[in-house]
């Protein structure tokens, strides 16, 4: 089942670098108390996430966190080491947390799998961003086709704040 507009996020946790290394972080930690924006891509240095999806939130986190977002969240069923190689190539700074769902698990909480098997990547987040307030989706925004950027970038993001 999808998560919707209304429900309580999953249990669950990622892991992110720090400077003493890889670092579990649960969801409570992430969403208890803040108004998070997290979205999710198929996979680190493809070519909608690096060329549009990423950079859109980069550019724009200024903007959001004056609509009152404490975090930008990038969540990808990728491990911790790519996803902070990832984040250094985009030069996310401190402006977007880079999470990695190595095994999937809290991507297939939501419902939101993608199944790249066929491509050979396996199974993979969708594309989507949503807007979390205090642990309560807000908003979602799912793409129909997961190489297209119409209702989960920083754009449209930023129009639902």
């Amino acid at each position: 089942m999808t998560i919707q507009v209304g429900d309580k996020m999953p249990e669950g946790g990622f892991m992110q670098m720090t400077d003493d290394g890889p670092a579990p972080i649960t969801s409570s930690d992430l969403f208890d108390g803040k108004k998070v924006v997290l979205f999710a891509v198929p996979g680190a240095f493809t070519p909608t996430c690096s060329a549009k999806h990423v950079p859109g939130f980069v550019s724009r986190a200024d903007e959001l966190k004056a609509k009152g977002v404490d975090t930008i969240a990038c969540l990808s069923v990728n491990d911790v080491f790519v996803m902070n190689a990832w984040g250094k190539d985009q030069s996310v700074g401190d402006k977007v947390m880079m999470l990695a769902d190595g095994s999937g698990d809290y991507v297939s909480r939501l419902g939101l799998e993608l199944d790249l098997t066929p491509r050979g990547m396996g199974k993979r987040a969708t594309r989507f961003a949503m807007i979390v307030n205090d642990g309560k989706v807000e908003h979602l925004g799912v793409e129909s086709n997961p190489g297209e950027l119409t209702v989960s970038g920083a754009d449209a993001i930023l129009e639902k704040l």
